[in-house]
Order: structure tokens, then C-alpha cells, then sequence
């Protein structure tokens, strides 16, 4: 059954349909490659048939595409007119795409909605694509906190109770010492790819000093919490695996009992649900420890769905709308066992019972964004490298922590300052 609330918004585009001004059009949907193909995709055709039998004369057009491939085609279409009309892509570069006209502010849009509507959504996700009183660039989407995942067979084998998971960094890193000393690998790299040395940053750094300030063109990062964080590298450099968090290989030391935790998010679950009943894999997930007792970090961003401006503007908003209200985004969530910014559809019944879903939303609540603020200034590649390289260099012994945390910001600046 149609929820009331998309009938209105059917209804609505259905109006315009009978008021002449929506005829023939068709409109080009740019999806994640990954929600183009299987059931997922079965699902989005799904939700491209209702809206187009509520509107006659109005046909969906979706594709996939990898993330550089929408980000590339969305700045190449803003430049030649040939936009999609209604697509998805992450909050970090939500910026670049603002600079080169691939958004439309949909504030009065949002605005006309029901409050019904408005207030299905995460506050704090809504607030990511609102960089500025009356601009909304996105309607939130899907989303991830990270969480921490862990081996309880290589856990148990080093004398660890996994009965209660650890509550600080130091209780953590006192556990992954046992594991080295049992044989087996505590942890990846976390040095080599930048959300996983923003996720230390979140664990044993200040969650209120991560980002920048792009008025200023200096990062938020302070001496003391960069001291803090870095040193955390030093600390696991000895315990860890030496394949990063995003490699096959890290996946693979898990599943065989070699990896005894990996903090990424939900999106490997299935490998390791699928290993747990082919291969016996006992594991579970947390949230990620943080500095003290009662804090978590990890850090957490958005998807979003975004319109382009143009002559398919209204309706194409009326498609964002749809695809993004409770009924269809609660679909979606069961499909996947996936957080994602419906508030309301995470509180529907048969979505609250998926357990990944429950620690994801735990998840979000206490991790740390990735790259805020979104939609101000795009974050410099100069930025990220930075970060990764002398997180690695401080591991490596080439500074101290203090040092490092010294030599990080000055160089972090003077990206930003270019």
C-alpha cells in the first residue's frame, strides 16, 4: 500500500501533469553503480514505476555510475548543459559541485513541503546540506557511521573476555597488544587511507577541532588533540597488519582468522555474514572506542540525492522527494540492513530489528564527520595527503608525536593557503 504521504506527493505531480506543465519528459537518474544492479536495482525500478504511473508522460532514465564517474559527469555536465536531472553523490563533494552549478538551492522547494515530510529526516543530516540560511543543496540519503568489527575467535585464543567491548582507547590498545603477543594481527594500517586516520583523530583527538575553517584557510586542528591523535599511530604501529582498511587482503585476514579488529563501515558486513556461514567466522561489531568512557569515534557522511537546476527542475524535485520519503527509503533500509537520513524510516518496526541497523544508528549519533563543513570550500587533495603522509611518517619514527602534530598543522596550512 501507497503511504498517505506519497500520495500527496504523487498527487501533487499529478496536478501539474493535468495543469499542462509537465508533457513527455524524460528524466536522467544517476545512481551509485552498486544500486544499479541486483535487488537493489529491482528496488529503484520499483520506485521509477510508481512515480511513473502517478505521471503520465514522465519516464526515468536511471544509470550507473562508480563515484569518480558522477562526480567527473555531473562537473562535465554542469559545464555543457547536459546535467542529470536528479542524481546521488557524497557530501565531500558536495562543494565542488555547488562551484560549478551542478546543484539547485531546493530551500523553496523543501520549504512548500509538508511538515510531515520535513521532519522525517535526521536534524543533523539536514543541517549538512544547509551550509547557509535559505540554501539546501541535497536531500540526505544514505549514510554510514563506521563501526568496529571483531574477530571473537583470535580475541578469545588471546585471552580477551569479549563479553563487554572495550571502553576506551587505552582498553583497546591494551587488548590488541594481547593479540600481537598471541600471534595474530590486532588492526590495519591506519595510516595509509584518510578516513582511517580520521578515524583515530575521532578516537584520541577533539571531535570540536576537526575541519576547516575556510574563511580563514586554516585548519581547525589544534597542537595538543593532533599530539594526542598521533600518537596512536605510534602506538599500533608494531600490532598491525600492513594492508589498509579498503584492502581484499584485510578482509581476507579477518575471515581466516589472522585480523583480530577492522573499523570500516556496514558495507562489509555481508563478506563477513556470508563467511560466518560458509566458514564458521565468529565476529561481531561495536562502536568504535573513544578517548574516555562514554565517547566513540569513527567517523560518519552522507549520501545524498541532488537536482540539477534547469527546465526539469520541478518535477525532478518531485522525484527526489519520492524516492527519499519514509515508505520507500524503510524498503530500502530492509533491503540493504542500511542506515540511512529517515529518521522515520529507522524508527519503522521491521527496520529497528535488523541489528546492523541499530548499532549503525548508535554509529552516526557518536562519530565524527569526515570533511565538515560540507557545501563551503572544497577540501584540497594537498589536504588529505598531508594527513595520510604524516600520520605514516610519525608511525615510521621520522617524528615524534608532538612533532608531527607541529609539522602537520604548518603544512595543512599552508594547503589550504594555495
Amino acid at each position: 500500500m501507497i503511504s498517505s504521504m506519497c500520495r500527496a506527493l504523487m498527487a501533487a505531480t499529478a496536478t501539474l501533469i493535468g495543469t499542462g506543465a509537465v508533457s513527455a519528459q524524460e528524466l536522467q537518474y544517476w545512481v551509485y553503480s552498486d544500486f544499479a544492479q541486483g535487488d537493489a536495482l529491482k528496488l529503484q525500478q520499483e520506485f521509477i514505476a510508481e512515480f511513473e504511473a502517478a505521471n503520465p508522460g514522465v519516464k526515468i532514465v536511471i544509470s550507473g555510475r562508480g563515484d569518480d564517474d558522477l562526480t567527473s559527469g555531473q562537473i562535465a555536465g554542469a559545464a555543457s548543459g547536459t546535467l542529470p536531472d536528479v542524481f546521488m553523490n557524497g557530501l565531500n563533494v558536495g562543494a565542488q559541485l555547488v562551484e560549478v552549478g551542478a546543484l539547485a538551492n531546493i530551500y523553496p522547494e523543501w520549504m512548500a513541503m509538508p511538515q510531515e515530510f520535513r521532519d522525517q529526516f535526521d536534524a543533523d543530516a539536514v543541517k549538512s546540506c544547509s551550509p547557509k540560511p535559505e540554501t539546501m543543496y541535497c536531500i540526505p540519503y544514505t549514510g554510514f557511521g563506521e563501526i568496529m568489527y571483531r574477530n571473537l575467535t583470535v580475541l578469545e585464543a588471546a585471552g580477551i573476555d569479549t563479553a563487554t567491548p572495550p571502553a576506551t582507547w587505552e582498553e583497546w590498545l591494551q587488548q590488541m597488544k594481547k593479540v600481537k603477543e598471541s600471534g595474530k594481527s590486532a588492526i590495519p594500517d591506519q595510516t595509509q587511507v584518510f578516513n582511517s586516520v580520521a578515524s583515530m583523530f575521532a578516537v584520541a583527538g577533539d571531535k570540536a577541532q576537526w575541519g576547516i575553517d575556510f574563511d580563514r584557510k586554516q585548519t581547525l586542528i589544534q597542537p595538543e588533540a593532533a599530539t594526542r591523535a598521533l600518537q596512536t599511530f605510534i602506538d599500533m604501529k608494531p600490532l598491525q597488519s600492513g594492508t589498509s582498511r579498503n584492502d581484499q587482503g584485510t578482509k581476507d585476514l579477518f575471515i581466516t582468522n589472522q585480523l583480530a579488529f577492522h573499523v570500516v563501515g556496514p558495507w562489509v558486513n555481508p563478506s563477513y555474514e556470508q563467511a560466518a556461514k560458509e566458514s564458521g567466522l565468529k565476529y561481531d561489531y561495536v562502536l568504535v572506542p573513544g578517548g574516555k568512557a562514554g565517547d566513540h569515534g569513527g567517523v560518519k557522511s552522507y549520501e545524498f540525492v541532488g537536482v540539477a537546476p534547469g527546465k526539469n527542475r520541478e518535477i525532478a524535485w518531485k522525484f527526489a522527494a519520492y524516492i527519499t520519503e519514509k515508505k520507500q527509503m524503510a524498503r530500502w533500509a530492509k533491503l540493504l540492513s542500511r542506515y540511512n537520513a529517515n529518521a522515520a524510516a529507522m524508527q519503522d518496526p521491521e527496520v529497528s530489528a535488523l541489528p546492523l541497523i541499530v548499532k549503525s544508528v548508535e554509529a552516526v549519533k557518536q562519530a565524527m564527520d569526515v570533511t565538515p563543513p560540507y557545501f563551503v570550500g572544497t577540501v584540497p587533495n594537498c589536504y588529505r595527503s598531508i594527513m595520510t603522509d604524516t600520520a605514516s611518517a610519525v608511525a615510521d619514527g621520522e617524528y615524534d608525536a608532538a612533532e608531527g602534530a607541529k609539522e602537520l598543522i604548518a603544512e595543512l596550512n599552508d594547503c589550504l593557503a594555495k
